[in-house]
């Protein structure tokens, strides 16, 4: 519309448009859950690992692959721009992010943990089942006894 004001999730609601079972993930949902000084250029999602890889011209794009419960679990629905977006919790995010520490990087991982914890945004329960379901709770453990 020509008299729509873009915000900052536009390209988040614009991509989820032609993509509608995508998850919004990693840095775009931490920036979401405000759990991050990141400020990521490019909508991160996450789709079913045999799903083939959206075409998207307008966005630069992020496309992260899961199968099973690392995919179905832990994302919840918000309304962003009037479409119905999914958006992964935040402590599966965090969970995420140490998953896919080589592509955020460790230092974000270690943040998002850190920030999740002191905003409450989770308890160390729910982050730790995430932690489980993404095979990182070994890799994950001594940061979360370092924050208890």
């Amino acid at each position: 519309m020509p008299e729509h004001e873009p915000t900052e999730h536009t390209d988040l609601a614009a991509v989820i448009k032609r993509v509608p079972k995508a998850i919004v993930c990693l840095l775009l949902a931490l920036r979401f859950h405000e759990l991050t000084t990141q400020n990521p250029f490019e909508v991160w999602i996450m789709i079913d690992r045999t799903a083939w890889r959206p075409q998207i011209d307008h966005s630069p794009l992020r496309v992260i692959r899961a199968s099973g419960t690392a995919l179905k679990e832990g994302a919840g629905f918000h309304r962003i721009e009037g479409v119905l977006v999914r958006v992964t919790d935040p402590a599966k995010t965090v969970a995420d992010c140490f998953k896919y520490r080589s592509k955020v990087g460790t230092d974000v991982a270690v943040e998002a943990l850190r920030d999740c914890w002191r905003q409450r945004k989770a308890t160390m329960d729910e982050i730790h089942r995430y932690a489980k379901i993404d095979r990182v709770a070994k890799v994950m453990r001594p940061y979360m006894e370092s924050l208890v």
